[in-house]
């Protein structure tokens, strides 16, 4: 339905359409962009978020249809060309000068010059000028490289004011930040909307989207699903627009498992000093037992020191009858644990190398011969468990950092599938991901599961738990404040039990 233009909107598209070869990633998108609002543009992988983020800042030119822009049918033949009319973006990835000073930075295309010489005083003058007027406060004579990515963000959200601008698209700002510096982060942008600036943000977040947006726009396979004011719509609402099913077909079916067999894990009293307490409990081949709580409650550090990761301070950890207290990552995985780690990209993926060798480097020691590595041997394993887990991918041999978030995730399960464990701990395995994405690794979680491993999944997301689990443990400060299970899972039980001992 198209989006009808008002005196407020700012930038408007008209039936715009975008090809690439024999795919069509935008079609027919009517769309007003309004200045004092956040507009955020939500939808899977591959529903055309991007490209209309692109074709905003000139990156594409659109193949039909028109933009009109301050009441004025344009076209934004460039980046430059964008960022001169006042279109910038903050994507992600940023892009600085990592050996360059903050007000370096920010100033970038915008110095105050001398005939042909850059009047440093007056530039940084102006940078300051810039950060007063918005209240963001940096050293301007640092080097960027020494700031963490929030600081970072800041520059370059900075850079895209001193360079005037209108309409500034962000693309996964909160992605890489940790949940107090993203909190900061969308303060930040609704502070740019009060000041009337137009502000289009994409996120996977469906709950940031919700809290922090005016307008609401969702896209699917390239087409405009609908509009809306963000105070209509819920998380439901959202997925079963973005997915064109309803949310609960996304969880598969739940498996059964034999509650007499022997454990293939069982904890007692695990304690590791100021992080958790007395922690006891069992999983058996082919259940799912959910580890849910606030964040810092204590879950992942409970994960890691099952793993091998840290060790604990008291308590037992006994796995397949075996004591593995003591034990460290390396035996962990030759006697049949896997871990999906929170953080993918620091401590599950080796970026930079390709996708065959971060599915095989745990078990290199499964293709290991008199003469070396037997690469074919590797190979075909490995394109054997991608397959299995759905890895989309140009080549096994490619970078990493190729695939989507999503996909990333996937080889994550891949290696997983490779290894064929007794025991999976999945720590927020769809974080970061989209809702299509996630319903692949539902998928993939329960057939694990339906093969025999148990499955230890910690999640912040209920629905995950509910939707997945046969039962759950709900950790509050460092303990168990609850376990749940058949009927006695809901929402509110365990939001009750979470925030027990808070």
């Amino acid at each position: 339905m198209p989006e009808v233009e008002n005196k407020n909107s700012l930038l408007t598209l008209s039936g715009v359409s975008k090809h690439f070869g024999a795919t069509q990633a935008l079609k027919n998108i009517s769309l007003a962009f309004n200045k004092g609002e956040v507009h955020s543009i939500i939808g899977e992988n591959g529903a055309g978020k991007s490209t209309l983020g692109k074709v905003l800042l000139g990156v594409h030119q659109p193949d039909g249809g028109e933009i009109i822009y301050n009441g004025k049918t344009i076209k934004i033949t460039s980046p430059a060309h964008g960022v001169h009319l006042g279109l910038v973006g903050i994507a992600q990835e940023l892009s600085l000068l990592p050996n360059r000073t903050v007000a370096d930075n920010i100033a970038l295309g915008r110095e105050i010059t001398i005939g042909p010489f850059v009047d440093a005083k007056k530039t940084r003058q102006r940078v300051i000028e810039v950060m007063d007027q918005y209240s963001m406060h940096l050293d301007p004579d640092i080097l960027v490289s020494s700031l963490p990515v929030a600081e970072q963000q800041k520059v370059e959200i900075l850079r895209a004011l001193n360079r005037d601008a209108d309409l500034i698209v962000f693309d996964e700002p909160t992605a890489r930040l940790a949940s107090h510096e993203a909190e900061k982060l969308r303060e930040l942008v609704c502070s740019l909307a009060k000041r009337g600036k137009a502000v289009v943000y994409v996120s996977h977040f469906l709950e940031e989207v919700l809290a922090i947006s005016d307008t609401i726009t969702i896209l699917r396979n390239g087409e405009h699903i609908r509009t809306s004011d963000a105070k209509l719509e819920t998380r439901d609402s959202l997925i079963e627009a973005m997915t064109g099913a309803d949310v609960q077909s996304q969880f598969p079916k739940l498996g059964k498992f034999d509650k007499n067999a022997p454990p293939i894990l069982k904890v007692e009293n695990l304690t590791r000093n100021g992080e958790f307490d007395k922690i006891s409990f069992t999983i058996r081949p082919g259940e799912i037992l959910g580890l849910t709580g606030l964040v810092g409650a204590g879950r992942s550090e409970i994960a890691h020191a099952i793993y091998g990761g840290t060790l604990p301070d008291g308590g037992k950890i006994m796995f397949c009858g075996q004591d593995v207290s003591r034990t460290n990552i390396t035996k962990s995985l030759r006697l049949g644990m896997a871990m999906v780690p929170e953080a993918r990209r620091e401590q599950g993926l080796i970026l930079g190398r390709s996708i065959v060798e971060n599915t095989s480097l745990p078990y290199l020691h499964k293709f290991t011969k008199l003469w070396g590595l037997d690469k074919p041997s590797e190979l075909r394993s490995v394109s054997v468990s991608c397959e299995a887990t759905s890895v989309k991918h140009g080549g096994l041999n490619l970078d990493i950092d190729t695939l989507s978030g999503g996909n990333q995730q996937k080889v994550l399960f891949a290696r997983t599938v490779l290894g064929a464990p007794k025991l999976l701990i999945a720590d927020e395995p769809t974080r970061g991901v989209d809702v299509g994405a996630k319903r692949g690794i539902y998928n993939l979680i329960q057939q694990l599961a339906a093969n025999g491993e148990a499955i230890l999944l910690i999640s912040s997301e209920i629905e995950e738990i509910l939707g997945l689990c046969h039962r759950t443990l709900v950790i509050s400060k460092g303990k168990i404040a609850a376990e749940f299970k058949d009927q006695q899972m809901t929402k509110a039980a365990i939001m009750q039990a979470a925030f027990s001992g808070v």
